[in-house]
């Protein structure tokens, strides 16, 4: 391990006023993506779309990193330069989603367990070769009638530490992403108690598994009611409830925390990230690492046709313009015009 470059790639990534474009979608994803633009999800078709993305011009000045599916790393431009040359080049860090998914947790009806240990390291020694300097491992915990259980949060901590501890071996920087959804009808305090009990225990495996804290990346949920509740917190509940709940558990030698979006909309996800840096006050960088809230109205505007790929890019570097505008505290929702 490298601590030094683990730091640097870290900080890299969550630099003032950057964050992370996840375009990681597994092929289930992305097909149901591009489904509704009616557009067939073929090799070709996903390279194309990913193409378009790394090559906006401008992508850096507010994209720190890339996360990137196993069969995109392997892709190359048309000119024939590998993705993940195309990112470096522009000093965007290149990296890599390497869990297998979710499965349900045997014993624990509800609950779910992500795979992918088996083999890791042979996989990330592989990634590092194709360029990739940072990954990304999802835990996903769900809330409902009696979950989650105790034992599937400490059962997913472990396997995130675990990840990050090969990560780190392999001089590769990890996202440590323990995603509490908000697909249910829970109160924000219920999503609060939840991720106040995912992160006190996420941070004890990383300690217990000597992660090197400076060489990390946290990528959390933001503290949010369920979809289905009838009761919705206000933009500045949800900014005051994250902030404190980040506050209570995540040490100050961590470098950035990337937030996911989890099904929020593109202009939610902004308002509530410029809301966070608002408050101020924090030892870490409070960032972004969207994908459908980044990418949502760039695959529309795109709608699989070559002739829209100048506007496609162009709904993408509003979104990170405007991302990278709330990293900084200095987002309004007037903007959104622009």
């Amino acid at each position: 391990m490298n601590q030094n470059e683990l730091e640097a790639i870290a900080r890299a990534m969550v630099a003032r006023g950057h964050g992370i474009l996840a375009a990681d979608e597994s092929s289930g994803t992305i097909k149901k993506r591009f489904d509704a633009i009616k557009l067939e999800s073929t090799e070709e078709s996903r390279r194309s779309y990913r193409e378009l993305l790394f090559t906006a011009p401008g992508l850096a000045e507010h994209i720190g990193g890339v996360i990137l599916f196993d069969e995109t790393l392997r892709q190359k431009t048309r000119d024939g330069v590998p993705f993940a040359e195309v990112l470096a080049r522009q000093g965007i860090v290149p990296g890599i989603k390497v869990d297998k998914g979710a499965t349900p947790l045997p014993g624990f009806p509800g609950d779910t367990i992500t795979e992918g240990l088996d083999g890791l390291r042979g996989r990330l020694a592989e990634y590092h070769q194709l360029g990739a300097r940072f990954a990304k491992w999802r835990a996903v915990i769900d809330i409902g009638a009696g979950i989650p259980s105790h034992f599937a949060i400490e059962a997913n901590a472990h396997a995130l530490a675990r990840y990050a501890a090969l990560c780190q071996e392999a001089n590769i920087v990890p996202i440590v992403e323990p995603e509490v959804l908000m697909d249910g009808d829970h109160t924000i305090e219920r999503c609060e108690e939840v991720t106040d009990a995912v992160l006190e225990t996420v941070f004890n495996q990383l300690f217990t598994h000597r992660i090197h804290l400076e060489g990390m990346v946290l990528k959390p949920n933001m503290v949010i009611a369920g979809k289905k509740c009838a009761q919705r917190a206000s933009p500045e509940m949800v900014a005051q409830a994250t902030v404190r709940c980040l506050k209570r558990h995540v040490p100050s030698a961590v470098p950035g925390i990337a937030f996911l979006s989890g099904g929020q909309s593109e202009t939610e996800a902004t308002h509530h990230l410029d809301l966070m840096n608002k408050i101020g006050g924090v030892p870490w960088a409070l960032t972004f690492s969207y994908g459908r809230a980044l990418q949502e109205s760039t695959i529309k505007a795109w709608g699989g046709k070559a002739a829209s790929v100048v506007a496609a890019q162009q709904a993408l570097l509003k979104r990170a313009r405007l991302n990278g505008l709330a990293q900084l505290g200095q987002y309004q929702p007037a903007l959104e015009a622009a």
